[in-house]
């Protein structure tokens, strides 16, 4: 048996509805205004500490650190990221065209930096591969590699000081932009990079890494091309260039890949049983830097290592600030997209263990992180997807795992680093490949993409050929504006609907879908499912016209018909209904209704607001139009379901100056009960509304 709903209540409707319900006056809501100003600028004890445990979040979570239950599996995660920060820092180094041992800098400061100013407890911060790959072509733009550099010589010393102070200062920039966008709220910034704008970027920007990496691979002494078609440059370049491949470089390649490729595989099927997934990039670094050393190979060979990693902690120096206006450009779009990886990637582990990210704090986070470390030669860092999903899967719990894999990097940096002299750089060309495993494995979300959004679809094409074919940033700002681009059409083409009633119900339903629903005699009712605004406000006009045949033949022939039956009705001397168009007292008569017309045709129409969240000025004026328009050939019209920011508009707009402010309801239903008692009888004090 079904249950049934019985409604008996008044017409209500929106003056009526806001005398009975509505909020109190605005004269308290002023006064509650002020009291929350001075609230908020009052200074004490308890406000300054909200306020640091608020901006610095690690007094926040510290004190209710649960130790038994959290700091086995904070450990064991901290120290396996940190075991893979170390090849992966001085592999991302290569990346940005500096030395090595910068990419340990990078991946001790923002690591601390951000377990006191950070709200992602499973985020683990660094070096990433498209920020490296991205400040790596501002590098090579503004200090270009010259090919016959000494590497013993005190120019290559110079030439890397010169490079680490560009990459330095990118970090610096984007730093202080971070912390700008912090001070202007502007975290929502972030939700311009859907997901499928963020994985097809990710994914277009790992061919970059891996063509840039051939060289390294291949033992080639090539120059690095930036710019638009770079991609193409580079792969052309080397392909010119294979009969000069180094072949010892190429066999040490294809080990390490033959090594890594298969037991990532393994650590990516069996991550539940594995307590800690396998450092197989740091047994590969140790393994390879032994037989180089071992073998000779950089002399025997000519094979490219990685030199000499000096021992202890950087000296602080100032970045290459005369570079500000050069990198300026590049450094928002390294900006940009540091920002909203980092963010994407704290809100999807928020998501899964049901706790919330603050947009803000964490522009402060990456703010504060970059600006410091760039007094510490390192270039700029972010979140990453390699090590922030180890650390989630090998049981991190808070930001605590954080202390834990810098005292990894501190050791190596204090102490290891020199024993990696000998390191070949094909191998952390290799390293760098293999951890974009998972950006390359994201085609294989674009069948079920179709699936669900054609639209979508074509969003994740754009951005990734536009990312390969051009740049990196170009083609993430193409992806950007394509995709808003795509919800702009939509709000411009969105669909205008007839709603028809369902038998002996209050619902009213389109009545393309609903072919059970009827239409109320002499009552058209429409629904527009968007906003009303300057960019389709024609359409809106064209679908209306079109469903009510509202042609300018048809209104011209009402207003020569209006006017004879006045003139008989003025030679008749019987009374006069003024029905002009200047005409605003708005008799509540039901003598409207009461026309010649047939009964088919539409003496009413309700536009059901509901869908549309929004009306700008051009649409508040295209509502007066259309009202006077549908007045001039007898039609009246009724609005229901408006929120409050469209009825304040389209009141501010004067439209009450051509329409019966008592034509507004509550509900759809309301409205037709008005008209069909309109329809059969005089208005009385109290009418009800049926179901």
């Amino acid at each position: 048996m079904s249950a049934s709903v019985a409604v008996y209540r008044g017409v209500y409707t929106e003056d009526r509805f806001k005398q009975a319900y509505g909020s109190e006056d605005s004269a308290n809501g002023s006064l509650r205004l002020r009291d929350k100003l001075a609230g908020k600028c009052r200074c004490s004890t308890r406000a300054f500490l909200h306020l640091l445990r608020e901006r610095v979040p690690i007094f926040k979570w510290l004190p209710r650190y649960r130790l038994k239950k959290w700091i086995v599996g904070d450990t064991i995660a901290g120290l396996t990221v940190g075991v893979l920060h170390i090849p992966q820092g001085m592999a991302f180094a290569l990346l940005t065209s500096v030395a090595p041992i910068f990419g340990l800098y990078t991946s001790f400061f923002p690591v601390i930096l951000y377990m006191l100013f950070g709200t992602g407890r499973h985020v683990s911060t660094g070096t990433f591969a498209v920020v490296s790959l991205m400040t790596g072509s501002v590098v090579e733009q503004l200090v270009p590699s010259p090919l016959d550099l000494n590497s013993s010589s005190s120019e290559a010393a110079d030439f890397e000081a010169q490079r680490i102070g560009v990459a330095s200062a990118v970090a610096l920039l984007s730093g202080i932009l971070m912390l700008c966008m912090c001070g202007l709220q502007l975290g929502f910034l972030s939700t311009y990079l859907s997901e499928p704008i963020v994985k097809a970027f990710t994914s277009a920007a790992a061919f970059h890494v891996t063509i840039s990496q051939l060289q390294s691979m291949l033992g080639l002494r090539l120059p690095r091309h930036t710019g638009t078609f770079s991609l193409f440059k580079t792969l052309a370049s080397v392909m010119e260039n294979l009969p000069h491949t180094n072949m010892a470089e190429l066999l040490i390649s294809l080990v390490c890949l033959a090594v890594l490729v298969p037991v990532k595989e393994i650590n990516r099927r069996y991550r539940q049983r594995l307590c800690t997934p396998i450092p197989v990039e740091i047994l590969t670094v140790i393994l390879a830097t032994g037989v180089a050393y071992a073998s000779s190979l950089d002399s025997s060979y000519n094979i490219e290592i990685v030199g000499h990693i000096p021992a202890g902690f950087p000296r602080p120096q100032m970045p290459a600030l005369h570079t500000l206006p050069d990198i300026a450009g590049d450094t928002v779009a390294i900006t940009f997209v540091g920002y909203a990886v980092s963010v994407s990637l704290a809100m999807i582990y928020a998501d899964k263990h049901g706790y919330s990210i603050q947009p803000n704090q964490e522009l402060l986070a990456h703010g504060i992180s970059n600006t410091i470390s760039s007094f510490f030669t390192c270039f700029p860092s972010s979140a990453t997807l390699a090590t922030t999903n180890i650390l989630e899967s090998a049981g991190g719990h808070t930001q605590l795992s954080g202390l834990f894999t810098s005292l990894v990097v501190l050791i190596v940096l204090l102490l290891i680093g020199p024993l990696f002299y000998f390191l070949p750089k094909a191998v952390l060309a290799c390293i760098n490949v293999t951890s974009l495993r998972q950006m390359f494995l994201q085609f294989q979300d674009l069948p079920e993409l179709w699936r669900i959004s054609r639209i979508d679809f074509m969003v994740w094409v754009v951005t990734w050929l536009s990312v390969v074919v051009l740049n990196v940033d170009l083609g993430l700002a193409i992806g950007v504006v394509f995709s808003m681009m795509t919800v702009i059409c939509r709000t411009q083409r969105a669909n205008c609907s007839v709603l028809g009633r369902a038998s002996n119900t209050e619902l009213y339903r389109p009545l393309e879908n609903h072919s059970k629903c009827y239409e109320v005699p002499g009552v058209k009712i429409l629904t527009y499912n968007g906003p009303i605004y300057y960019g389709n406000r024609s359409f809106f006009r064209e679908e209306i016209s079109r469903l009510l045949g509202l042609t300018p033949e048809k209104i011209r022939s009402w207003e020569k018909a209006r006017k004879a039956l006045e003139k008989r009705e003025r030679e008749a001397a019987v009374n006069t209904v003024e029905r002009g168009i200047t005409n605003t007292s708005f008799s509540l008569e039901n003598e409207f209704f009461k026309s010649e017309t047939a009964e088919s045709d539409v003496q009413a129409v309700v536009i059901d607001c509901s869908s549309v969240i929004f009306v700008d000025v051009a649409g508040a004026r295209l509502f007066t139009q259309m009202c006077t328009e549908c007045q001039k050939v007898g039609i009246y019209v009724f609005l229901a379901n408006c929120n409050e920011s469209v009825l304040k508009m389209l009141t501010s707009s004067g439209l009450m100056n051509y329409m019966n402010p008592q034509h507004i309801f509550v509900t759809v239903h309301d409205a037709v009960m008005y008209i069909q008692q309109q329809k059969e009888k005089p208005l009385e004090n109290t009418t009800t509304v049926w179901v």
